[in-house]
């Protein structure tokens, strides 16, 4: 009995030998420490895909073109008039100056005509204010720069009526809704006003930015003023030494602004002149009370009004005794003109004094002659080559033109303008070819008002320099750049992150789940498939 238990029990013993050892997994024995990090880590990308993902679609959703662009107001307050200049760009962009990128209006007369009335120079700035308003939108206003730049005509006021002035338009300008500080509205000094004229023309000409020989010139003829500027090879005095930095090239110019020299002013500083007697041709036989004008044409009578002077000068005060006939002459009136521009010129101090005592540099290179040069040229209908000695034909003919005549030939133009055209003709021939030795048939000197669909206007250049300042300090700033709403960088970023996410996604969708379990049978660890 006890063999036959023991069989039994032995027996048992080899079935159960000969079952297998069954697997056993349990959490006690199972190894993924790297679970739990792993899914934060995914929640946190997964929230920051979807972030980028809907910055993504809002910007694109409330970004429109309007947007994008930016605007700057000018407002140029001439001798003549006043101009509004609004512009329209994209940061980064090349600048345009076509009709969809520039809007301008202009309202008579100049600011220096309210000498006597400061705040009806507000009033005309006002009207320039509401154009502006219409070419920008509302929701732009308040990031939109306005500037207001005086020229010549207030650079002839005391401080005091210029000041009384400004500050009627900056009153106006600070409640425009534009963004405007006090001293963006000043009157600029005439070297500026060159230095901008420069600008404009060598940017349409595509020479700014290149080399300095390359360039070309600028004489401009105002009203109240002329402004000649240009790369001298010479050395230049410093203080008629301007730098202007394009890009990385420095250009190194000679500006200065001739005031009085201007041919409003200089015509009417030959009425004076030829009422007091200075230039004017006197009749011995009438005691001298007789003037002749040979810069108005024959048969012109003089009124107390064709002949009104500065209230201030004293040939106001005796006009009454004399008596002023015109004889129109080219030659006479040239010789009267060269009188005025070399007014001063016995106390030159410079080895080249081409115009008064002012020192110039003989003028080198190609030359664009602007505003009043293009005006007369264009009366005359002269073509921009060889202008001198086509100018000076056509002014001859003019001058001893009879008056009558030319009021019938002209009978669309103004007479006060009409009057001018034997004066202006011969003074741009006493100023270019007898002062600043042009050569008559030079034609290195064209006329013109614009290149290309660029006006040659010096506000243009003053735009120019601004924006180009402006991006230079926003490249020096590179944080404001990244997330400026017109940088690429910043979506740059953000697509990347979202193509970057979107692989580790998709990578971590197709990777096989793993666990580690130990196996009791083979007495270690091994790793398993798991399903998701």
């Amino acid at each position: 009995m006890r063999r036959s238990t023991a069989r039994t029990r032995a027996g048992s013993n080899r079935n159960d030998e000969m079952d297998p050892i069954k697997t056993r997994s349990t959490n006690l024995f199972a190894r993924n420490p790297k679970s739990a990090p792993s899914r934060s880590l995914s929640s946190v990308l997964l929230l920051i895909l979807a972030l980028s993902f809907l910055f993504l679609l809002s910007y694109c959703a409330f970004s429109h073109s309007e947007i994008s662009f930016r605007y700057r107001i000018i407002v140029d307050g001439g001798s003549t008039g006043t101009r509004v200049h609004v512009f329209k760009y994209r940061s980064g962009s090349p600048l345009q100056f076509g009709k969809e990128s520039l809007a301008s209006m202009r309202v008579n007369p100049g600011l220096s005509a309210f000498a006597k009335d400061p705040d009806g120079a507000g009033v005309s700035v006002s009207e320039l204010v509401e154009f502006a308003k219409g070419r920008i939108p509302r929701v732009s206003w308040g990031e939109t720069e306005i500037r207001l730049m005086a020229t010549a005509g207030l650079r002839m006021l005391d401080a005091e009526v210029q000041e009384r002035i400004l500050q009627s338009c900056r009153k106006v300008l600070r409640n425009s809704g534009f963004k405007f500080m006090d001293h963006w509205a000043s009157v600029i000094t005439g070297s500026d006003e060159g230095v901008y004229a420069w600008v404009v023309a060598n940017y349409a000409l595509g020479t700014l930015g290149g080399d300095p020989l390359d360039t070309t010139g600028i004489v401009e003829l105002g009203g109240a003023s002329a402004q000649v500027t240009f790369v001298s090879r010479e050395p230049v005095l410093p203080s008629f030494s301007r730098t202007v930095k394009f890009g990385n090239i420095t250009y190194k110019l000679y500006s200065h602004s001739f005031l009085h020299f201007g041919l409003n002013v200089a015509h009417d500083s030959w009425k004076e002149g030829l009422v007091s007697g200075k230039f004017g041709l006197a009749s011995q036989s009438l005691q001298e009370r007789l003037r002749i004008d040979p810069c108005t044409p024959t048969g012109y009578s003089y009124s107390a009004e064709s002949l009104k002077l500065p209230p201030s000068s004293e040939s106001e005060k005796v006009r009454s005794l004399f008596t002023v006939q015109t004889m129109g002459n080219f030659s006479e009136c040239r010789s009267a003109a060269l009188m005025l521009l070399q007014k001063g010129k016995e106390s030159c101090s410079h080895q080249h004094c081409h115009m008064g005592s002012t020192f110039i540099p003989n003028l080198q290179g190609n030359f664009l002659a602007t505003e009043n040069f293009y005006h007369t040229s264009k009366f005359f209908g002269l073509r921009p080559k060889a202008y001198l000695s086509k100018l000076m034909t056509a002014g001859q003919e003019f001058c001893g033109e009879d008056w009558l005549r030319l009021k019938e030939k002209y009978v669309s133009h103004n007479e006060e303008d009409l009057l001018r055209y034997c004066f202006s003709s011969a003074y741009i021939v006493a100023m270019l070819h007898d002062s600043l030795g042009i050569a008559l048939d030079d034609e290195r000197v064209k006329v013109a008002s614009e290149v290309g669909s660029i006006p040659l206007d010096w506000a243009l250049g003053a735009f120019i320099l601004q924006t180009t300042a402006d991006a230079d300090l926003q490249n020096h700033n590179w944080i404001a750049t990244i997330f400026s709403d017109e940088s690429p960088t910043l979506l740059s970023i953000i697509g990347f992150l979202l193509v970057l996410l979107t692989a580790w996604s998709i990578s971590r969708w197709r990777k096989p789940q793993l666990k580690t379990i130990y196996d009791l049978e083979k007495g270690r660890y091994i790793i398993t498939r798991i399903g998701r």
